[in-house]
């Protein structure tokens, strides 16, 4: 199940529009969609790990430019949003952002641009906030190119022995993920 799923992850990264496919996600996850570019970003650099780093510019791009549309949005059109954000269940975490960037400023999108945190909470902060644009572009660049050159890098290591190897292993990857999940629901449902 696993490894046909494995399969088709890494022929959809070699798709002949998969750049565009990136680039469009990363635009997206930083200003309004739930899931984030590594998803594409690591699967594109193991089918072809010679043009990792070229993903991750590209990635770091899309990431920034999105990023840039989440502070527009935070800036002129917080009102129209705010109910998508309780309704996502964003609202506490935003309020913690909000808290951030008055302790931390420039700091607090470098961070959240690393981090797995919510980076599209970051952006539409930053303009609800009226962060300084510079600043703001520059942690966004710093930080999120880290985290995109992090997992290009990582990968480039492997190379096509990880590619080789992870497809020996992944059925028990998958299912070892699997029961990870369903056990950490479990825990959390029972306390």
């Amino acid at each position: 199940m696993f490894k046909r799923l494995y399969n088709q992850v890494l022929s959809w990264a070699e798709h002949p529009k998969a750049n565009k496919f990136l680039l469009a996600l990363s635009f997206a996850e930083s200003s309004f969609f739930p899931i984030p570019p590594d998803v594409m970003l690591a699967p594109m650099c193991l089918a072809k790990p010679s043009k990792g780093f070229y993903f991750a510019a590209l990635t770091t791009i899309g990431s920034v430019l999105g990023g840039a549309f989440g502070y527009m949005i935070g800036m002129f059109s917080f009102e129209l949003i705010e109910p998508a954000i309780e309704a996502l269940k964003y609202g506490e975490k935003l309020e913690n952002v909000k808290l951030w960037f008055a302790e931390w400023g420039f700091w607090a999108i470098f961070i959240a641009g690393f981090s797995p945190i919510p980076y599209k909470l970051f952006t539409i902060a930053a303009g609800m906030l009226h962060m300084m644009f510079l600043p703001f572009i520059l942690a966004s660049i710093i930080g999120r190119g880290a985290r995109f050159f992090l997992v290009a890098f990582l990968i480039s290591l492997g190379g096509d022995k990880l590619r080789h190897q992870l497809n020996s292993y992944i059925e028990v990857i998958g299912w070892a993920v699997t029961a990870t999940i369903v056990l950490g629901l479990l825990v959390y449902k029972l306390t």
